[in-house]
């Protein structure tokens, strides 16, 4: 999506809150809509442009879920890539990431049930390839030879840090399929660094090395082709 596209489609988004779940820009999320207001949501988004944004809820949200409970300000603007309306009026849709932003303010539309913002592009500050191809070659060794590389997704990231694809953005689908810890998530979405949060994702994977459990029996190692 041009720059362009991407400032009209932040005037005034969508909001979907979830207690458990942070999008990142290249990531893509299966959802499946079932309350009543998302699923008005979602077919008003499906009529308009198609833009999404996942947002946070802030810890204590269970007292006011069906309220206005309190959400994370720096959010993920996606595109529904496909969807499917079921029998029973209940949606499944894939989300695709695509830009880091921040709430500037909720826009109060009594006639709709769910939550729409106006929305501005967060702040960046980008890294240039050269000053991100030792990230590259860590991230490389790690899902190569390290007890990442006997991971399920370990071949598809082998070939995203040998395509053309930005370290940075590999660091979001890392972040994304690997971690866990929301809050931690959440920190990395509002990273402005592209730097920063590119050795702060290796830092957090190399901590993760004691959790992965290689296969019981020798194996041998995926072939990317």
């Amino acid at each position: 999506m041009d720059d362009s596209a991407s400032s009209a489609n932040l005037s005034a988004v969508a909001l979907f809150p979830l207690p458990n779940v942070v999008l990142f820009p290249q990531a893509v999320l299966p959802l499946h809509i079932f309350e009543h207001r998302y699923k008005q949501m979602t077919a008003d988004v499906l009529a308009g442009d198609r833009q999404l944004a996942m947002v946070l809820l802030k810890p204590g949200w269970e007292k006011l879920y069906h309220a206005r409970p309190e959400i994370e300000p720096v959010v993920c603007v996606g595109t529904i890539l496909s969807h499917e309306q079921l029998a029973d009026g209940n949606y499944n849709f894939l989300l695709q990431g695509h830009t880091r932003a921040k709430i500037v303010r909720e826009i109060d539309e009594p006639h709709r049930p769910y939550r729409v913002a106006q929305l501005e592009h967060l702040c960046h500050k980008s890294a240039v390839p050269i000053e991100l191809g030792e990230q590259r070659r860590v991230l490389l060794e790690m899902f190569t030879s390290d007890i990442f590389a006997s991971t399920v997704l370990a071949g598809q990231f082998r070939k995203l840090l040998q395509s053309g694809l930005s370290v940075a953005e590999v660091a979001d689908l890392i972040a994304f399929n690997y971690f866990e810890d929301v809050l931690l998530k959440q920190s990395l979405l509002a990273e402005c660094d592209e730097l920063r949060r590119v050795e702060r994702t290796i830092a957090e994977l190399q901590s993760l090395r004691g959790t992965i459990h290689p296969p019981k029996r020798s194996l041998p190692r995926p072939s990317d082709n």
